[in-house]
Order: structure tokens, then C-alpha cells, then sequence
């Protein structure tokens, strides 16, 4: 098994930063501001020789013990990923020395692991020894002097953190990066969070019925029925006009990153508001990429028989952009239609695996070009001889012809769900690209002999004479 470090502390001590030093990445949101991380988020660190799994969490210390509110249950996922964890990386603030709620800290986490590493961040430009001397009273072993900006001793932390983790070759590190990318994506506040805890059967994601609980773009690995796949919890889009905060600026741009990267994209929305202008903007986004969507009306069980109808209407009147698209009404909260859902998904997953030969995709052009011939261009009608698959993320068909440029885009949609509906792809776009091939005389102009000049000038000066 690859082995699991988690990395925890207070807030803003830079823990986010340290993950994303070691993963050499940009998962982890940064900013200057306490409790910003509240979600667990994952990533392969290679540490030394070893691979392991690392894990950001959210900053232990700002709860009262008798609150209820969020930041208890951002403490509670955080000292639950310190427990499963094979290690822990507990990082400090050099800068601002040794506190109450670091002493508190020591406390919690001394029962519930063996391996614990004390880092000392913040200690760039100064003596190792005297930052990480008052840090010795906790109690935890050697604190480990650190800069997670600028990388400083983070190989003498990693070397102690290794030669105590088990070492087994043969395990499989890549886990993390297999399966079909699932990104949830929708305005804030309409269940996506939910939507994955009840996929996962477990409080994975942190929940609140208040909008921007969720700031980072979250990959969540999970089997189900023996496929592997990698749920990625967004942040809320709202429209660019309401985001005033760099913060969440930042989230935003996460969030449709997210979108790139994944293989399917489901959009949440909110059956009490029914479809708004926003919600049909991510969509457009998500298939003009090329995505395969999945439409789930969520929180459909807490309204009426009338109100469903209403909207059931409005959804076939404003998604008529999409060809035949796959709706769900789920409800996250009590799982029904989840299934479902999850069906639908693993039904995409096996019809982008599906090979398609140049022959038969040849063919339907054809027949599509038979039933509905392209339109003429100064007198000449464009030729489309050839078509084959260019790429199944997302699934393009190149289209090979002649006067291609000049395919008008009421044509271009024609082909796009032509292409759809013969290959009977319910859910998964076609983007259809043209190539056509250079004409070689372009730009060549043949010399006249002497004869023909001599004929050349007999007619200009006949037409002259005329």
C-alpha cells in the first residue's frame, strides 16, 4: 500500500503551501488569510525515493470546544485524516513562536498517531536552531526547521519522515490519477457537496446551507462496483458580475479548470429555482469543450406535483441546444435518483471507451451528406469526402473535403447531431473539425512564351481599336 501523510496545524501557518511544494503542483488554494482550506484535498508527493499520498487539511484551533459551526467540523476532518493517516506533518509558524493553541494542538494529536513530524515554518532567513529551540517543550521529538515557499529543509524533514514508512515497491502509486474524472459542477449552495458525500456513502465533504462552503476544486478517488473513478467537488460559479473577492475569484477559476479536466461533467441544479441564466451558461460551457454532461435537478423531492410539471416544461424548453440530453431529478440529501445518476454515468464511461473505424465513420458522413447535401458557394458545392475519429476526449470527427472554410455553421450543427444520433450517443457532444488540403498551384503563375505575348498584344490593342 502507498503509504498516506497528512499535513495539519493551525491556521495560515502554510500548510496549502507545503502541499503544493511537495506535489509540485497547484491544487491547494493559497492565500494570505486564515481558513481558507477547509476540505481534505489529495495529491502523489514523491518524497525521496518513495511515493506517497499526501493530504492538505483544513487549520485545527479557531473552534470553541461547545460550537457547532463550521470550523468545528473543518478540526473534526482534520484530525480524522491525522488518525488514518501512516504519518503527520504537523506544521507551526516560526514567526509567530510557540502558542496556547499549539500546546492544545499537541494534546490532540499526541493519542492518535506515532508518527509525528514537527515542522517549523517561516524560518527562512533565520538560525534553525533558535526558531525551532521553543518548540522543543511539546513534547513530539526534534522540530524540524522549514520554508515551504522556498523549499528550505524540507529534504533533512522528508529523509527522518521516510526511513519510518514502510517501503513497498510494488504498490500501485497512480491510484489516484485512475478512473473516470466525475467534476460537480453548479451555482453555489445547490447540493454538490451532498451529491458527493451520498455517492460516497460517507460525511466526505464538508456541508452547510450557506453558499462558498466549498473554495477549492476537490479530486476524490473512490471505487464503486469494481470501476475506479475520481469525483471532483467544485466550488460555486456565481455570475461574474456578483464576485467581489479575490478568494473566490480564485475558486471560480479552479472550478472551471475542473471542467477542463474532467472525462464527464455533472451540472447541479436547484429544482426550487428552477433554471437560471447561470446554470444555462455552465452548461454551454461544459459541451462547447466537447464534455459529455449530465443534468441533475436536485432537491426534487421538496416540491409539488404542479411545480415538477413547470418545470420538466422549462427544462425541455431552454436545453433544446442539447441533442436528446440525459436529465435526472435526484435528491442528494435522502440518495433518490443517485443511483441512477451513477448508472447513467458508468453508461458515458463505456461509450467513450468504444473504438470507431475510419470505414464507418466514412459512411455516415455519406448518408448524412446524401439525406442533406451542403449548400452551393459562388456557384460550387462543397465536397466533404472523408471523415475519422481525431480524439474520444472529448469525441472530435475530423471531416476531410474541399471548400471546408466556407461550411456554413447551420451546416455545422446539422453534422454535429447527425454524428450524435447514428452513433447514438445520449449525453456526449461531437465537436466536428474540417481539414482541407492545400491546393498545389496556389500562388504559381505561368511565363508566357514569346508567341503568346506577341497574341497577348494583337488582342489588347483589337479590344482598343474596338
Amino acid at each position: 500500500m502507498t503509504a498516506v501523510i497528512a499535513i495539519v496545524g493551525r491556521p495560515n501557518v502554510g500548510k496549502s503551501s507545503l502541499f503544493n511544494r511537495l506535489t509540485a503542483s497547484r491544487d491547494a488554494l493559497v492565500a494570505d488569510r486564515p481558513g481558507i482550506t477547509r476540505d481534505r484535498q489529495y495529491g502523489l508527493a514523491r518524497c525521496n525515493d518513495t511515493t506517497c499520498i499526501l493530504v492538505d487539511t483544513g487549520g485545527i484551533g479557531d473552534a470553541e470546544p461547545d460550537d457547532d459551526s463550521l470550523q468545528k467540523r473543518v478540526e473534526a476532518q482534520a484530525l480524522q485524516a491525522a488518525a488514518a493517516a501512516d504519518a503527520v506533518i504537523w506544521l507551526v509558524d516560526g514567526r509567530d513562536g510557540l502558542t496556547a493553541a499549539d500546546e492544545e494542538l499537541a494534546r490532540q494529536l499526541r493519542p492518535i498517531t506515532s508518527q509525528l513530524y514537527l515542522a517549523v515554518n517561516k524560518a527562512e532567513g533565520r538560525d534553525p536552531d533558535m526558531v525551532s529551540a521553543e518548540f522543543y517543550c511539546l513534547g513530539v521529538g526534534q522540530p524540524y526547521a522549514i520554508s515551504a515557499e522556498r523549499g528550505d529543509g524540507l529534504r533533512r524533514l522528508l529523509e527522518a519522515i521516510t526511513a519510518q514508512l514502510p517501503h513497498d515497491p510494488d504498490s500501485e502509486t497512480d491510484s489516484v490519477e485512475d478512473g473516470l474524472k466525475i467534476s460537480i459542477v453548479g451555482r453555489p449552495n445547490v447540493g454538490k457537496s451532498t451529491l458527493i458525500n451520498r455517492i460516497l456513502g460517507e460525511d466526505r465533504q464538508l456541508t452547510a446551507d450557506l453558499p462558498g462552503t466549498t473554495r477549492d476544486s476537490i479530486a476524490i478517488p473512490f471505487v464503486r462496483d469494481g470501476e475506479q473513478y475520481i469525483l471532483i467537488d467544485t466550488a460555486g460559479v456565481r455570475r461574474r458580475s456578483k464576485i467581489t473577492d479575490h478568494v473566490e475569484k480564485f475558486s471560480v477559476i479552479k472550478s472551471l479548470r475542473a471542467v477542463d479536466a474532467a472525462h464527464l461533467v455533472v451540472v447541479v441544479l436547484d429544482a426550487s429555482e428552477a433554471v437560471t441564466e447561470q446554470d444555462l451558461h455552465l452548461i454551454g460551457l461544459a459541451r462547447e469543450q466537447g464534455k459529455p454532461i449530465l443534468i441533475a435537478v436536485n432537491k426534487w423531492d421538496g416540491i409539488e406535483a404542479t411545480q415538477k410539471n413547470l418545470i420538466r416544461a422549462q427544462l425541455d424548453r431552454k436545453l433544446r441546444f442539447l441533442q436528446k440530453p440525459v436529465i435526472h431529478f435526484i435528491s442528494a440529501l435522502h440518495g433518490s435518483g443517485v443511483g441512477m445518476l451513477m448508472k447513467s454515468a458508468r453508461a458515458i464511461s463505456r461509450q467513450l471507451q468504444t473504438r470507431r473505424s475510419s470505414g464507418e465513420i466514412t459512411e455516415l458522413l455519406a448518408r448524412a451528406v446524401s439525406e442533406h447535401p451542403p449548400p452551393l458557394v459562388r456557384g460550387r458545392r462543397i465536397k466533404l469526402r472523408y471523415a475519422h475519429i481525431g480524439g474520444h476526449n472529448p469525441l472530435r470527427i475530423i471531416v476531410h473535403g474541399n471548400q471546408v472554410r466556407e461550411v456554413p455553421a447551420s451546416y455545422h450543427r446539422y453534422l454535429c447531431n447527425y454524428f450524435q444520433d447514428a452513433l447514438q450517443l445520449r449525453g456526449i457532444p461531437v465537436l466536428v473539425e474540417y481539414r482541407q488540403g492545400e491546393n498545389p498551384y496556389a500562388g504559381r503563375k505561368n511565363s508566357l512564351t514569346e508567341r503568346q505575348q506577341a497574341k497577348r498584344r494583337r488582342m489588347i490593342n483589337h479590344r482598343k481599336k474596338k
